[in-house]
């Protein structure tokens, strides 16, 4: 009951404090389905989904080397057919868009030396 009577009545804002105290905490690691943040300084892979993560991992271990949308699907363990090829160039495009990757050519993606892992 003292919750119910310490809310400003109908029409008054709340002071600026208490909205802040009620806003949720950020999260720390992302979860699959969430947005691909655009890569800035002390951004690590851990911050990306899942799926993007394991590009980045694949990618940084081939050691700066690019690969094509077919062999990333392979690598992943996808089976190597156009629907799951396509869905790993949208990833890897909005990875490169972000600033996680680089297309180096068309369809050839790299990571970016010093980032996610980058040589």
């Amino acid at each position: 009951m003292a919750e119910v009577l310490a809310e400003p009545a109908a029409g008054e804002k709340a002071p600026l404090a208490e909205v802040a105290a009620h806003r949720p905490a950020r999260v720390a690691k992302a979860v699959p389905g969430s947005v691909v943040p655009a890569w800035r300084e002390g951004f690590a892979p851990d911050l990306l989904a899942p799926d993007y993560q394991r590009l980045v991992e694949i990618l940084a271990d081939r050691g700066g080397e690019a690969m094509d949308c077919q062999q990333l699907a392979a690598d992943l363990g996808l089976e190597v057919v156009a629907a799951k090829v396509e869905g790993v160039r949208s990833k890897v495009k909005r990875l490169a868009a972000r600033g996680w990757l680089v297309e180096e050519r068309p369809g050839m993606f790299r990571t970016v030396p010093g980032r996610a892992g980058g040589s």
